[in-house]
């Protein structure tokens, strides 16, 4: 199973908007990251998002080029702050490949967590990025790729 964790792309600020909605920048970033996916042919069976706007503004621009079929998910579970414990109990169950739409520190604890070093974040997320972990047969999760949004310019 291949897991694809996203931050949602670069967002107003609150004072400027209080939904937070994608920037024309967040927008163009998560736009050209969604055309790497259509030429990589990356697709996923799952998309799962915050309900937050730009986390729904990221994953709805993502599913066009990524999901199969069916519909995205919201989960309450993926809260900036959140802790990652619950959320990793849930998808250790899903067996197809997922994306995660969601926030910062917690997709950083989510994959520390799922990597095996819970207590020190290692991704460096920005606005626009994408980690791929995979699980192996035995339930370990490794990082098979990470894209920073500049790394697309």
């Amino acid at each position: 199973m291949r897991l694809y964790l996203v931050q949602h792309g670069e967002a107003e600020s609150p004072e400027r908007d209080p939904d937070r909605a994608l920037t024309t920048r967040g927008r163009e970033d998560i736009e050209r990251l969604a055309a790497l996916c259509v030429r990589r042919n990356l697709r996923v069976a799952r998309i799962v998002h915050s309900g937050k706007t730009r986390a729904l503004q990221t994953a709805a621009c993502l599913a066009h080029a990524m999901l199969d079929e069916g519909e995205m998910e919201t989960s309450g579970l993926l809260e900036p702050q959140a802790d990652p414990a619950p959320f990793a109990r849930v998808l250790n169950a899903w067996t197809t490949d997922t994306l995660v739409v969601g926030h910062q520190p917690f997709l950083a604890r989510l994959a520390a967590r799922l990597l095996g070093d819970g207590a020190r974040p290692r991704l460096n997320f920005s606005p626009g990025s994408m980690a791929c972990l995979e699980q192996g047969d035995d339930g370990d999760w490794t990082l098979a790729g990470f894209l920073r949004p500049e790394l697309l310019d």
